[in-house]
């Protein structure tokens, strides 16, 4: 006789089913919350508690939600449900980011247009009904993941209202003397013609020329008198791997604690860090050297050099980030290409910062007229 071992286990009674079927019973269960309005109530239920809110930086309404925003919104509605069960009210207003060049770039690639070919009107309006597309739709996946919120009422950064509080705050921050105008070094697309984050910055092996360039010198201060030179024949020596930002120099970079030596070489003279003589004399092919004597760094600061082909003078200044790893120790500055050039440059207010470059990368007449023969003529004569 067959035993029937249900009848002999003492279980609890239960209306659940024995398969969880989420696919088929969670859109049933959001659909509930949704429809009792389980947030507002819990938010109404919870008036007069301590506030606890989140800020939460909106995502940007460009695709649909990955990995990385599903992660994100889920970690925050944990935060958020566990504060209104605990004692605060925690109101959460979901938001979206739909400005910028990533809206920008899928818009354009959804019509069909580049950058450039659109009236500014036009594509803004593409933009608009673009972002607010994928608004809904980041919406609806947001709520599938369980996240709770007023999705009824989310703040967008393409609302009138958000955008005059935005120039409101603008207003007040200028009536108080924060707003200022000014240059800063940014990492810059010239294919979109935008500022660019530099988590978005992208390196690859470019083969370049690598080039050595002399200064002359054209005011020592006096410094070189004792070692009996012509000053028509002494230079300092930079080297670059970026030759296209020789228009932009506007100053040699020193370090102010390291020893630079003037090496006397086929009725030249030459200043480089002692470190590197032997290096750079070798890259040139030059075996007859001597030095005739040595300075530090920061009793070089203030001598004046030529520029190459540009008709202003390139000051010797002096830097921290110098280092001896490459090069001849007298770094070529060029302020408008580089963020560390920059810097130490408004440490002399007397050098003025010079762009030579337009939106598209391209030399503008600030390089001069002249600059693809001067610049092409360094590169044949490097030996590279």
């Amino acid at each position: 006789m067959q035993q029937d071992y249900n009848q002999t286990l003492n279980l609890p009674k239960t209306d659940f089913p024995m398969r969880g079927n989420l696919p088929t019973r969670e859109p049933e269960m959001l659909d509930k919350w949704e429809n009792d309005r389980l947030y507002y109530k819990m938010i109404e239920n919870n008036q007069g508690k301590p506030k606890y809110v989140l800020h939460d930086g909106p995502p940007y309404a460009n695709g649909d939600i990955h990995l990385g925003t599903a992660l994100n919104k889920v970690l925050k509605d944990i935060i958020v449900k566990y504060k209104n069960m605990s004692g605060f009210c925690s109101p959460y207003i979901p938001g979206w980011d739909t400005h910028g060049l990533p809206i920008e770039l899928k818009a354009m690639k959804k019509i069909g247009v580049e950058n450039g070919t659109i009236p500014p009107v036009e594509l803004r309006k593409h933009c608009k009904e673009f972002a607010l597309s994928y608004v809904e739709n980041q919406k609806e996946q947001f709520k599938r993941l369980g996240v709770m919120g007023d999705f009824e009422d989310p703040y967008l950064t393409l609302k009138p209202e958000f955008e005059a509080k935005q120039v409101k705050v603008f207003g007040e921050m200028a009536k108080k003397g924060y707003i200022y105008k000014g240059l800063k070094p940014v990492y810059w697309c010239p294919e979109c013609q935008t500022a660019l984050a530099e988590a978005e910055i992208e390196y690859a092996d470019d083969p370049c020329h690598s080039i050595y360039v002399k200064f002359k010198v054209t005011d020592d201060k006096g410094l070189f008198a004792s070692l009996n030179i012509d000053l028509n024949k002494t230079f300092f020596v930079i080297w670059t791997t970026t030759t296209w930002t020789l228009p932009g120099n506007l100053a040699i970079c020193l370090g102010p604690e390291y020893e630079y030596c003037i090496v006397k070489a086929k009725n030249e003279n030459y200043c480089i860090a002692r470190e590197l003589v032997n290096q750079t004399m070798g890259a040139a092919g030059i075996s007859d050297f001597e030095v005739t004597g040595s300075f530090i760094g920061k009793e070089l600061e203030g001598i004046q050099t030529e520029h190459p082909f540009m008709n202003r003078k390139s000051p010797i200044i002096i830097g921290d980030h110098v280092t001896l790893e490459s090069g001849t120790g007298c770094v070529h500055t060029a302020p408008g290409h580089g963020v560390e050039d920059f810097e130490v440059c408004k440490n002399y207010p007397e050098i003025d910062i010079v762009v030579p470059v337009d939106g598209k990368g391209k030399l503008t007449d600030d390089a001069a007229d002249r600059r693809c023969r001067y610049v092409q003529g360094i590169v044949n004569n490097s030996g590279e």
